[in-house]
């Protein structure tokens, strides 16, 4: 219980990576209101089937007499529509909480997977150098030179569809940013006394790499991964937009807004509109609070 206490005194009193990064995000009104807005919106993903009447994507559930309803319409058998329906008579506020829960889910896989493999190269690029620093830095300078939703498109079209072929391909375009971001600050760490003493030890090189030269790389890393999420799901959207995301009978914010997209200039404005303001809102504050993550953990900034 002690060392529990003394770990949440020290992050309270932002001792410590976590600590300064809450203290740094508290100390901001708007990062403190993006996160809380952050927060509601991963709660709504992760408990969406228990909070929304209607699962959208079971087709027992739909009444084709409801479809295209506006705003605050009540449907055939009485169930009330806050933000409408669209073309087959899915309530749009149920449409979307399970989309925020599939395009979140895509954003942080996609995310996690790409740091664990950026990391992990640039940290080999850094302690070894020489022939395998410059094959790994080329691959990243390659990667970070092409557009990312060029090379996920061409993936995608060989691929599929798919929810775990989108996370893929997100992954094979957002690695080098982490490779690139991990093999700066392990080129720093790599000179400083701590490291050369484990080499003297001789303390093996995976535990060297992840007990010593890690630890002192990840406040950038987490920068970068909170960044990449946000991109991850725009990217997502993008593409299921474009028809070569995910499959029609999965939920994502980019489908809705491509089921309302023939309709919007017809006037049935809420099937695009909803669910392009929700991933604006969800990506706009994804970014503020990585924003102000990064200015906290820059050393240059002197912020605490």
């Amino acid at each position: 219980m002690k060392p529990a206490l003394s770990w949440f005194a020290r992050l309270r009193n932002g001792n410590t990576p976590s600590g300064r990064m809450l203290a740094g995000i508290l100390a901001s009104p708007l990062a403190t209101l993006s996160a809380c807005v952050c927060l509601l919106l991963l709660f709504a993903a992760l408990c969406g089937p228990f909070l929304v009447a209607q699962n959208p994507y079971d087709l027992a559930a739909l009444n084709i007499l409801d479809s295209k309803l506006p705003p605050g319409s009540s449907g055939f058998e009485g169930a009330n529509y806050w933000l409408g329906t669209d073309g087959q008579g899915r309530d749009m506020l149920s449409a979307m909480v399970y989309g925020l829960r599939t395009s979140i889910g895509v954003g942080v896989f996609s995310g996690v997977l790409a740091m664990a493999v950026g990391t992990l190269l640039g940290l080999i690029a850094a302690y070894f150098g020489g022939r395998l620093d410059s094959l790994i830095m080329r691959s990243v300078d390659l990667m970070l030179g092409l557009p990312t939703i060029l090379v996920a498109l061409m993936l995608l079209a060989v691929l599929g569809q798919g929810v775990g072929k989108v996370i893929f391909a997100l992954t094979l375009v957002q690695w080098a940013h982490f490779a690139r971001t991990v093999r700066s600050a392990a080129l720093v760490e790599k000179q400083k006394d701590y490291v050369e003493a484990a080499i003297t030890l001789g303390i093996s090189t995976p535990r060297i790499l992840l007990r010593h030269l890690l630890p002192n790389c990840l406040p950038p890393v987490i920068v970068v991964g909170m960044l990449q999420v946000a991109s991850a799901i725009s990217a997502e959207a993008t593409l299921s937009f474009l028809g070569i995301g995910l499959p029609i009978t999965e939920p994502s914010l980019g489908l809705l807004i491509a089921n309302g997209y023939e309709t919007l200039m017809s006037g049935e404005y809420w099937i695009s509109f909803y669910p392009g303001m929700l991933l604006l809102v969800l990506v706009f504050n994804i970014n503020i609070v990585g924003d102000r993550v990064r200015e906290v953990l820059n050393p240059r900034t002197g912020e605490r």
